[in-house]
């Protein structure tokens, strides 16, 4: 078997890997056929799988550094392999803060060394946009089971343009399939703070602020800050909607005066007058890694941390908190995050998207990847892998909900998800939220005045777009 031979995913550098000559040759072979040429609406794939080919053939994927990467790449080559022996897959990855200039670097040059692009929803409008990958309503329509996953997040890791609603529009094309969902799960210490989880968000800081007092050189929250990725703005976010806020108004194309209006300036408020001060000294630019560490070292008694990125914190190698799995979850309790005025808690994940950039044989290879994945039975065994599955089935299958104690959070979160905008001018907006929240949150600017800056340079980049991009 090739996957016996298979050499561990290759970690890329933040700058995009030097293309190979012949992917160069067929990309513009491709390019000169049309694919990512510019017509309006861009490349469909064919509605069948093509003819695959039987000679040794890579298929790459582009995601960033984290657990689940390694999780897929051990995946398909255990499992896809079983129906392609001929096929080795690679998941190559960058530092999150890279990710995005990883793939769209080298979409705008129109040649990947990437087959499947792994994009956050939000990318999904700049991609479509820009021609960079495949129109995949016609393969979709005629290999998968739509009815078989929630419609939001059908839509959310696919459709273009998006539904704010979370309803699927029936007359949008989709454009990516769901690799992996996510939503934030919040952690707390059992054995310090008891085994019922506080149920609103000011129940929660209360908690909180009470076990730090009760436990000297353990900070009440943990939480991401840092101005990289989308860190410090998803934390924003997901506190503006508990507390009744929006982003904008997506009908009018509305920043200003919305993000920033009283429920806005109340969660502002909340975040850094009442949950940054609960937070370790020098946790200013904390992410995922160092929220699992001050969670693993017995730091924090209350964190925030998405699903996906939670399994080490099960590992007794990498915890203080048990010498096993089992003596650790006596410690940590899982739950869905409280409520307060709405039940909103964050939508995060990623789909799969066929890059238009690379050659016949590639793209059939990722279609039929694609098909595959998307199987109940593989779905299921995508869940028991230590994946996040999308499917309705698998999302309520034992392999799922028995894999880990967090992963019923998630179950339970779909109906709650909300998402940011979904427009093509995401990368400028989430970068000024981001600045403007983690300079808040460190006490470069007041926290009001950092919100009016978010509205007013948001709103900027909206209108020089057009209105919605």
């Amino acid at each position: 078997m090739r996957n016996a031979e298979h050499t561990r995913r290759r970690s890329l550098p933040g700058r995009p890997a030097r293309v190979t000559a012949a992917l160069t040759l067929g990309a513009t072979a491709l390019v000169a056929c049309g694919g990512g040429g510019g017509s309006e609406g861009g490349v469909a794939a064919p509605a069948a799988v093509p003819e695959l080919t039987d000679d040794p053939i890579t298929l790459s994927f582009i995601w960033f550094e984290w657990p689940p990467a390694q999780a897929l790449e051990d995946f398909a080559n255990a499992e896809y392999t079983k129906e392609r022996p001929n096929v080795t897959v690679e998941v190559n990855t960058v530092p999150n803060a890279n990710w995005h200039d990883a793939m769209f670097t080298q979409f705008a040059a129109r040649q990947t060394d990437f087959d499947i692009a792994i994009l956050d929803s939000q990318h999904i409008g700049e991609a479509v946009t820009n021609n960079n990958i495949l129109d995949l309503t016609a393969f979709i329509d005629e290999n998968i089971d739509v009815d078989a996953y929630d419609p939001y997040l059908l839509a959310a890791y696919g459709q273009y343009p998006q539904a704010e609603t979370g309803q699927r529009d029936e007359d949008a094309s989709l454009y990516g399939l769901p690799l992996l969902g996510d939503t934030w799960t919040m952690i707390y210490r059992k054995d310090l703070m008891g085994d019922e989880p506080p149920q609103t968000w000011d129940e929660m800081i209360a908690a909180a602020q009470t076990c730090q007092d009760e436990n000297p050189g353990v900070s009440g929250l943990a939480f991401h800050q840092s101005n990289g990725s989308d860190a410090a703005a998803v934390t924003y976010n997901t506190v503006n909607g508990v507390y009744g806020g929006n982003l904008w108004d997506s009908a009018e194309g509305q920043i200003e005066g919305v993000i920033n209006d009283e429920a806005g300036q109340k969660a502002m408020d909340v975040l850094v007058n009442q949950m940054k001060p609960l937070t370790a000294r020098g946790s200013g630019n904390w992410f995922i890694d160092e929220v699992n560490a001050a969670v693993a070292q017995g730091q924090a008694c209350i964190a925030f941390q998405w699903i996906a990125a939670s399994g080490g914190l099960l590992d007794p190698e990498q915890s203080t908190l048990g010498e096993t799995r089992e003596e650790i979850e006596a410690v940590l309790g899982f739950a869905p995050l409280p409520s307060q005025d709405t039940d909103f808690v964050p939508l995060g994940g990623m789909g799969m998207h066929v890059s238009a950039y690379v050659d016949e044989a590639q793209q059939a290879e990722a279609l039929s990847f694609m098909k595959w994945f998307e199987q109940a039975d593989v779905q299921k065994q995508w869940a028991a892998a230590g994946g996040v599955p999308s499917r309705t089935d698998a999302l309520e299958s034992p392999e799922f909900l028995d894999a880990a104690p967090f992963n019923q959070v998630y179950t339970d979160s779909v109906p709650r998800m909300r998402d940011m905008w979904n427009v093509p001018e995401y990368a400028q907006l989430i970068d000024i939220e981001n600045t403007n929240v983690n300079a808040a949150l460190n006490g470069a600017k007041d926290p009001a005045e950092a919100l009016d800056d978010i509205a007013e340079q948001q709103q900027g980049v909206i209108d020089s777009s057009g209105g919605l991009g």
